[in-house]
C-alpha cells in the first residue's frame, strides 16, 4: 500500500474508533522497545505510514525561527534536548491547529511546573515538591511548531498567536519555524515528514483567501534524535497521555 494512502486510511479508522490507542505504550510490537528509545513499542504499528514512527530517526532540517530571529537545526538539539514538533497555520479555520499548540503548550508548562501545573495535586508547598519531584525540566526539551503558511504567518502573526494561544516565548524553548516560501515548507513537510500540503480555495464563510486540508501529526523525539512516538491524530490525542510521554522521555 502507498504510505499516503496508509496515513489516510490510519485516519479515517483512528477517527471512528477514538485516537488514544496512538498515543500508547507497550504491546503488539512486542515486549522490548527499540534501539535507543525510552518509551515501549506503541500499541498501533506505524512504520508503514509516510511519517517519521518509533524507533527511526528524527528528521534533520534547518528552519528559520523569526521571533528569535536565528536558524534552527534539530541535529543541534541532539544530546541536550528531546524534541516536539508538529506543524499548523495561524488561519487554520477548524480548531485542529489550535488543539496541536494546545497540546504542545501544556506539555511546556508541566516542563516548567511538573507538580504545579499537575490537575491531581492541590497547591503543594515548595519543600513537599522537591520531595515528591520531578523537578522542572524545560531546558531539556524544544517545542518547534512549524508553518506550512510562511506567506501569511510573518513573525508579528506569530507573535500574536503565541499571546492568543498562551504560549510562554520567553521560556527560552519554543520555537515558531517559519520556512522561506510556500514552495519550501511543501518540500519539507513532504521529503522529511511524508505530508502533502497544498492550498485549496476556502469555503465561503470562512473569509479566507486559501485554507490547507492537512493531517494533525505530532512527533517526539529523544534526546538522542531517536523518534519515540508518533500522533497522527494529535489534535485529538488526550493530553495528559501526551504530557505523561514527553515526561517520561525527557526525565529517564
Amino acid at each position: 500500500m502507498d504510505r499516503r494512502r496508509f496515513l489516510r486510511s490510519l485516519a479515517a479508522t483512528g477517527a471512528a474508533a477514538g485516537t488514544t490507542a496512538l498515543a500508547g505504550c507497550a504491546g503488539v510490537l512486542g515486549d522490548s522497545g527499540a534501539e535507543g528509545t525510552v518509551l515501549g513499542p506503541p500499541e498501533v504499528d506505524l512504520s508503514e505510514a509516510s511519517h517519521p514512527s518509533y524507533g527511526e530517526e528524527m528528521p534533520e532540517f534547518t528552519v528559520p525561527d523569526p521571533i528569535a530571529g536565528e536558524d534552527i537545526t534539530v541535529s543541534e538539539f541532539e544530546g541536550e534536548r528531546a524534541v516536539l514538533w508538529t506543524s499548523f497555520y495561524t488561519n487554520c479555520p477548524d480548531g485542529v491547529c489550535p488543539a496541536l499548540i494546545l497540546r504542545l503548550r501544556r506539555a511546556q508548562a508541566v516542563a516548567a511546573d511538573p507538580i504545579g501545573t499537575n490537575p491531581k495535586y492541590p497547591f503543594i508547598p515548595q519543600q513537599i515538591r522537591e520531595i515528591i519531584g520531578p523537578e522542572a525540566y524545560g531546558d531539556e526539551i524544544a517545542f518547534l511548531p512549524t508553518t506550512f503558511d510562511p506567506e501569511r504567518d510573518t513573525a508579528e502573526a506569530l507573535r500574536e498567536y503565541a499571546d492568543q494561544q498562551g504560549v510562554n516565548l520567553d521560556a527560552g524553548n519554543w520555537h515558531f519555524l517559519r520556512p522561506e516560501s510556500y514552495e519550501r515548507a511543501q518540500e519539507l513537510h513532504d521529503e522529511q515528514f511524508g505530508l502533502l500540503i497544498e492550498k485549496q480555495p476556502a469555503d465561503e464563510n470562512e473569509n479566507l483567501e486559501y485554507r490547507f486540508p492537512h493531517y494533525g501529526l505530532i512527533v517526539l523525539a529523544n534526546k538522542r534524535g531517536i523518534v519515540e512516538r508518533a500522533y497522527p491524530m494529535g489534535a485529538q490525542t488526550d493530553i495528559e497521555r501526551l504530557v505523561d510521554d514527553v515526561q517520561q522521555v525527557v526525565t529517564a
